[in-house]
């Protein structure tokens, strides 16, 4: 009888570690709450809090507390020094453009143990997203809030004075002449163009469309200063200078491009989709904003354009509970239903492939008919460039043209120093 106890006792003991075994250990099971780092703006901020209040009533555990940091650029600066001190966030949002660097540094959860003990569906992204948010085949970042590069515009001018959107590079010369408009002293009165100089993704395009890599196959060497890169970036400086296109560069760039469109004073700007209900609302009734995809390479078939927007990402370094409830908050963000409600509430694009066969989604596409020009063009969307190193080169590249562009620094002695910069960093990787 005593015998028979023990073996009964000793299989209740393994039936319940084999029960703590399966137990779900990303599971929230006390009451927690996170930080969460972001980029958006304020005109932003009323969706994001109605997300939030969303998630906390179908969450009551976890609490969130959203902090604006600031642009990409100050939220990675930040980012890297959390990271340095051990006191991180538990989520944090990201430029497209950051995620091949923090692979290499190891800065991201790998997420895919928290894809499997859920059952999310990753493949609902898509072949193209989940090859920009991964790393080493290792999914690292979730995308949640997808744009492109775009070229928003004056349509009432457009059909007032007969003026198309280019649609190759070399019909650039004849759209600026056409868009630009001079005061009788010979100063512009409304820039054809605004490139913005700030980031490199809003004009790279051009470059890449004809025939411009940055980096070459081999890892170790550029073509930035070849000759489709000299010829590109001497059409460049030679619209800015004739007063045709003006390149916004430094602190305020951004601001001031938006607003020298929203009164006039330029005709088209290089910009992301994103910001397409902001150019709306802050255009009023001035004129009808349009949004036109980026002129392709001068073959006539090259029209790429680059995932922009945001990832959420979890710093590999935070307390595992933190790391749990992120990871909720985390499949929240990006499920359908709040990814449409976010393309809706700005210009982002759903990123879920399920939403776009929804009713909910074609009524969006009817009440935006100027999206319809982006997302038509949706498979000509492809991932930015995964080398770790690249974001660093692009940025010494930006820095580059802004020499050329605003001090007029010589075109080609510029950009071949500018290639021994990039193959010493590349020397590095």
């Amino acid at each position: 009888m005593k015998k028979s106890l023990i073996l009964i006792l000793a299989l209740l003991m393994a039936l319940g570690g084999a029960g703590a075994a399966l137990a779900n250990p990303y599971e929230v099971t006390e009451p927690i709450t996170i930080t969460w780092w972001h980029a958006h703006e304020d005109q932003l901020h009323e969706y994001m809090n109605y997300m939030i209040e969303r998630f906390h009533e179908e969450n009551p555990l976890i609490r969130v507390e959203p902090v604006y940091i600031g642009s990409y650029t100050e939220i990675n600066t930040q980012l890297i020094a959390a990271i340095a001190s051990g006191d991180v966030p538990a989520l944090c949002t990201a430029n497209t453009s950051y995620p091949p660097s923090y692979g290499a540094a190891g800065i991201c959860e790998i997420l895919d143990p928290y894809i499997e003990a859920y059952n999310f569906p990753i493949e609902d992204f898509g072949e193209g997203l989940i090859l920009a948010t991964t790393y080493e085949g290792k999914q690292i970042v979730l995308p949640y809030l997808i744009s492109t590069q775009v070229m928003f515009y004056n349509k009432t001018a457009a059909e007032a004075e007969g003026i198309e959107m280019p649609k190759t590079f070399d019909q650039m010369d004849e759209f600026l002449e056409k868009a630009t408009l001079f005061n009788e002293d010979g100063t512009t009165k409304r820039y054809g163009t605004v490139f913005g100089g700030w980031d490199y993704w809003y004009y790279e395009m051009l470059f890449k469309n004809n025939g411009v890599k940055v980096i070459l196959d081999d890892g170790l060497s550029t073509d930035i200063n070849g000759p489709e890169s000299v010829y590109i970036t001497t059409k460049m400086k030679e619209w800015i200078d004739k007063g045709y296109a003006y390149y916004a560069y430094g602190t305020g760039a951004s601001t001031d491009m938006r607003q020298l469109f929203w009164n006039g004073g330029a005709f088209s700007v290089f910009h992301t989709s994103s910001l397409y209900d902001t150019y709306v609302q802050n255009v009023g009734d001035k004129f009808e904003v349009g949004m036109a995809w980026l002129p392709g390479g001068m073959d006539g078939e090259s029209f790429y354009s680059e995932v922009g927007g945001a990832t959420i990402l979890i710093p590999a370094v935070a307390p595992q509970k933190q790391k749990n409830a992120a990871w909720q908050f985390m499949m929240f963000m990006a499920s359908p239903e709040m990814n449409l409600y976010w393309a809706d509430k700005t210009g982002y694009f759903p990123t879920r492939q399920s939403v776009m066969g929804t009713p909910e989604y074609a009524e969006y596409l009817q009440r935006k008919p100027e999206m319809n020009n982006v997302v038509s063009m949706g498979s000509w969307v492809n991932p930015r460039n995964t080398h770790p190193a690249y974001d660093t080169i692009a940025n010494e590249w930006r820095h580059a043209l802004y020499r050329i562009f605003n001090e007029d620094a010589p075109i080609q002695a510029t950009l071949d120093q500018l290639a021994i910069t990039i193959e010493e960093i590349l020397e590095d990787f």
